[in-house]
C-alpha cells in the first residue's frame, strides 16, 4: 500500500526567495513564499453569547466597518501574496512593521512575541489533502483585546468544525461564545496541534510498512523510501519543535492578553505538543534502526549467496582432484586400461558428492 508523503519536500527543506530581501531595511514588506492561490479575501466572524455575525469581502474596509468592540471579532485573511491587503489590515490594527514582515515570511519558524497592543504567534499547519499527499502551510495569529487576526496562505483550513460550533445556538456546544478572544485563540492552536496526530499516524503506518519490507524483501527502493522518510521526519521536527518554546511563553503567563482561566487550556496544548515531539523522536530512532536493519539484511543475503557458492566450489575440489589425477596421461597407469575404470571413477565422484552434501546438511550448512 502506498502511504502519504509530504509534497515538494525538497522545497520545504530549503529557503524560498533567499535573495529577495537582501539589502532591504527591517520592516520591508516582501512576500517570501509560493503563491498558493489567485484570490484573496477577508472573512469575519463576530460573536457574543447571544448571536453570530458572518461577513466576507475582498475589501478590508468593508470588513472593518462590521467590527464591534463589545463582541469577539475573528478576522481571517486568505492570500499572503496580496501585500496591499496586508498593509491595509496592518494600518487599521496598528501592527508593528516587523510583525507584518514576519507574517509575509512563510519560512519563519514557529514563535510567539508580545508587542505593545498585540500578541503575535506563527506556526505551521500540516494536513492531508488526499490519501497520498501531505502538505503544509504557515498560519499567523495576531491577538488583541477584542479581535483575533489569522493570516493564511490560501483558502481552506482546519477550522471549519470550530466555525460550525460557533454557529450553534445550544449553550452546551458553544462554550467559546461565552469567552473572549484568548479562548478562541486557544481553540485554533489546539485544532492545529491535534491535526499533527493525523500526520503521526500516517508516519507510523509508513514506519511499520517499511519495517515489514526490510524483513521480507528489501530492495534499492526500500533504501530510497527509508531515506525519504528520514528527510520527512527532519522536516516535521523542524516544523513542530520550535512550537514548544512558543507555547511555553504562553503557559508561563508572560502575555497580558491571555487570561488566567485560559492558561490551563494552553498547558494542555503544550503537553500535546511535547507528546508529538517525543513521538517524532521515537520515529526518527526507529528509521535510523531501519537503515541498520536494511544493511544487515542485504549483508545476510549476500552471505547466503556466498555460502552456496562456497559449498559448490568445495564439492568440486575432490572431483577436480580425481579428474586431474587421471588426466596426467602417464604411460603406466593400471586404471586406464581397466575395463571398469571409467564407471568406477564416476561412481567415486558421485559417492563423494553425496557424502559431502550429507556432511554439510548434518552440520546445518545447507
Amino acid at each position: 500500500m502506498q502511504l502519504p508523503q509530504i509534497k515538494n519536500l525538497s522545497k520545504l527543506l530549503g529557503v524560498k526567495n533567499p535573495k529577495a530581501k537582501a539589502g532591504m531595511p527591517p520592516g520591508t514588506l516582501i512576500f517570501m513564499g509560493d503563491k498558493l492561490t489567485e484570490k484573496s479575501q477577508v472573512d469575519l466572524i463576530s460573536y457574543n453569547s447571544q448571536d453570530v455575525i458572518e461577513f466576507c469581502s475582498k475589501s478590508s474596509e468593508d470588513v472593518i466597518k462590521q467590527l464591534s468592540p463589545d463582541r469577539v471579532n475573528w478576522i481571517n485573511i486568505d492570500g499572503l501574496h496580496n501585500i496591499k491587503l496586508i498593509e491595509e489590515i496592518g494600518e487599521h490594527f496598528n501592527l508593528h512593521p516587523l510583525l507584518m514582515e514576519d507574517i509575509l515570511n512563510t519560512e519563519h519558524r514557529p514563535k510567539s512575541e508580545e508587542y505593545e497592543h498585540q500578541i503575535f504567534f506563527t506556526l505551521k499547519t500540516l494536513y492531508n489533502l488526499t490519501d497520498q499527499e501531505i502538505t503544509y502551510e504557515q498560519i499567523s495569529f495576531v491577538l488583541g483585546s477584542d479581535y483575533l487576526l489569522s493570516f493564511q496562505e490560501k483558502e481552506g483550513d482546519l477550522f471549519e468544525s470550530l466555525r460550525e460550533r460557533l454557529r450553534q445556538t445550544s449553550t452546551a456546544k458553544n462554550r467559546a461564545r461565552g469567552r473572549g478572544t484568548d479562548y478562541l485563540f486557544y481553540r485554533l492552536i489546539d485544532t492545529i496541534v491535534d491535526s499533527y496526530y493525523i500526520i503521526l499516524e500516517r508516519v507510523g503506518e509508513r514506519v511499520d510498512a517499511l519495517e515489514e519490507e526490510v524483513y521480507d524483501n528489501p530492495s534499492k527502493e526500500t533504501l530510497h523510501s527509508i531515506q525519504q522518510l528520514k528527510r520527512e521526519l527532519i522536516f516535521l521536527r523542524k516544523t513542530v519543535y520550535p512550537l514548544r518554546e512558543a507555547l511555553s511563553k504562553v503557559t508561563k503567563g508572560e502575555y497580558h492578553f491571555i487570561k488566567k482561566d485560559t492558561l490551563p487550556f494552553f498547558s494542555d496544548v503544550y503537553d500535546h505538543t511535547i507528546h508529538v515531539i517525543e513521538t517524532l523522536e521515537t520515529y526518527r530512532d526507529l528509521v535510523t534502526g531501519l537503515t541498520d536493519m536494511y544493511m544487515t539484511s542485504i549483508s545476510n543475503k549476500m552471505n547466503e549467496v556466498m555460502k552456496v557458492l562456497t559449498i559448490m566450489a568445495t564439492i568440486f575440489i575432490p572431483l577436480t582432484f580425481i579428474a586431474g589425477v587421471y588426466g596426467m596421461n602417464f604411460q603406466h597407469m593400471p586404471e586406464l586400461n581397466w575395463k571398469y575404470g571409467y564407471p568406477t571413477v564416476w561412481g567415486v565422484m558421485i559417492i563423494t558428492c553425496i557424502g559431502m552434501i550429507v556432511y554439510f546438511k548434518r552440520k546445518k550448512w545447507l
